[in-house]
């Protein structure tokens, strides 16, 4: 339901949200006759309140509109409906809209992305803070998120993807060249990078990993499927997977750790599906078949 375009918001309806006291002033000093919905977040926005703007979608949700610009830059952005844009986002702080968030260049946030659904770029996106994608975030470029980072659909890069804090997605991930996560990663089906995957944290997957060079985790490596590195293969605590483990260089796990491969493979399976193979035979395979170095 577009609620810009069925009622305006009125004095008993923001009350009846129960709003803070100050806010609540504030709407009935410059809005006590009622506001269009969007006209009502876009004068929060201007007035300093963009915390309350928040807490006005989060209330009512998003709308049908569409704002199509050919560029877009502000201090702060809140819009109930879908942004899309011909060229870059910019803001010094906040962009959030309810729905989609489609830009034909690039988008740099300043302090915190938030979208409903999909955000799609055909440059980069940068945020200096966390970013948070209700659907698909799939960016022609990189991406640089300076802190948390949560994709509700399948995350597409082309270039490296940096995260500052934790990355959950939800979907699939696929990073055209190196992922580095400073927390933990976690991603609901499959894991692939075209370069490297380092995470100062666990790194799990659902599905499987896939990485063109080494993938390293500061603490577990885990798989419901199999785990392929183009390099060595590396975890301070555990490695574990459903399947194979195959990689072109070392298989090591951390001190005290184990190395486990067909976990969610009968054993009579294992030297069919859950083959492990590296450049030489990891000292702590705990399970799975051992069969020798990949081939090249």
């Amino acid at each position: 339901m577009d609620l810009a375009k069925t009622f305006d918001i009125t004095k008993n309806f923001v009350k009846a949200k129960r709003p803070c006291a100050d806010g609540f002033r504030w709407f009935i000093r410059h809005h006590h006759e009622g506001s269009n919905y969007q006209e009502l977040l876009d004068a929060l926005v201007a007035a300093g309140r963009v915390n309350d703007a928040c807490w006005l979608l989060d209330q009512f949700g998003p709308t049908d509109g569409v704002l199509a610009v050919d560029s877009l830059g502000a201090d702060a952005i809140v819009f109930a409906g879908t942004l899309e844009v011909r060229g870059n986002i910019e803001a010094d702080t906040l962009i959030r809209a309810g729905r989609s968030i489609v830009a034909g260049g690039s988008i740099r946030a300043g302090t915190a992305l938030v979208a409903g659904e999909d955000v799609k770029a055909g440059g980069g996106l940068r945020c200096d803070g966390a970013a948070r994608v209700g659907g698909d975030l799939r960016v022609e470029w990189g991406v640089d998120c300076a802190a948390d980072l949560a994709v509700g659909g399948d995350l597409r890069a082309a270039w490296d993807v940096q995260v500052g804090g934790d990355l959950r997605v939800d979907g699939s991930a696929h990073v055209g060249q190196d992922l580095v996560v400073a927390g933990p990663v976690y991603c609901g089906k499959s894991l692939r990078a075209g370069g490297s995957i380092a995470g100062a944290d666990t790194v799990r997957a659902g599905s499987g990993i896939v990485a063109g060079g080494d993938i390293r985790a500061a603490r577990h490596l885990e798989a419901g499927w199999g785990i392929r590195a183009g390099g060595d293969m590396v975890a301070e605590g555990a490695i574990r997977a459903g399947e194979s483990l195959h990689a072109l260089g070392e298989i090591r796990a951390g001190s005290g750790f184990g190395i486990f491969a067909g976990l969610d493979v009968a054993v009579e399976a294992w030297d069919a599906s859950a083959r492990v193979c590296a450049a030489t035979r990891p000292e702590a395979l705990m399970s799975g078949c051992w069969a020798g170095a990949c081939p090249v």
